[in-house]
């Protein structure tokens, strides 16, 4: 997938491809939180709609940021996860995330289930505010 640039800067390029306001969640819910099932994309409380999710996982996998496998015989359900390139994301999260932690008020590290806690606070232990 090529989209023209609007200019050579690496910050305008990269936020050209992951910058709209869902890409980094679903990133964020693989990354952190082990979600690979697009009904576990939907559980995740900023409620991301259908044809949105469909569209930002046909992009990723587009930017080989992530790939898809089939979980079980019917053919169109698959298993989400992120390549290599995908995951190189984690430091850029990890310091967003900080950041909001730092600087907007009333922020927290998201947790969707109590069976979740212990894996996003171990995911998220390393950031240094």
């Amino acid at each position: 997938m090529t989209q023209p640039r609007r200019s050579s800067c690496p910050v305008s390029c990269t936020l050209d491809l992951i910058g709209d306001r869902w890409t980094l969640l679903v990133i964020r819910d693989m990354m952190f939180f082990g979600k690979q099932r697009f009904e576990e994309f939907l559980e995740s409380p900023e409620g991301i709609s259908t044809n949105i999710l469909a569209n930002r996982l046909r992009l990723l996998e587009e930017l080989g940021l992530v790939e898809k496998q089939p979980y079980s015989n019917h053919s169109r359900r698959m298993n989400y996860q992120l390549t290599e390139k995908g995951k190189s994301l984690r430091p850029v999260l990890k310091v967003i995330t900080a950041w909001g932690l730092k600087h907007i008020a009333d922020t927290q590290i998201p947790q969707s289930n109590p069976s979740e806690a212990d894996r996003s606070t171990n995911n998220f232990k390393a950031i240094e505010l």
